[in-house]
């Protein structure tokens, strides 16, 4: 796939993953128990951690959100060429 239909891609990837999200919050109770459960352990770190070492908490946890996010973004968008290449071959296999 060529890097200009990624980046026509990207604003319709990102709007569907927020969808999803909102999906999983309304839906999925294992979900919202495991993000409570991040919540409250990152809140004891921050507690617990002199505060000297609050700046590199937060920093630690942007940049594990910043991987997250481009983790989802690449998996979307590889199960969306897979989708294409799938159709691709049902078409030249039914003709």
């Amino acid at each position: 796939m060529h890097n200009s239909l990624e980046v026509l891609l990207d604003s319709l990837i990102q709007t569907r993953i927020e969808s999803l999200y909102g999906e999983l919050i309304k839906n999925n109770s294992s979900y919202n128990q495991f993000s409570a459960d991040r919540n409250l352990y990152f809140k004891q770190l921050h507690e617990l951690l002199p505060q000297d070492m609050h700046k590199t908490l937060f920093l630690y946890d942007d940049a594990d959100l910043s991987v997250q996010a481009i983790l989802e973004r690449e998996i979307y968008l590889q199960g969306f060429k897979d989708a294409l290449q799938l159709h691709n071959e049902l078409n030249i296999s039914s003709n």
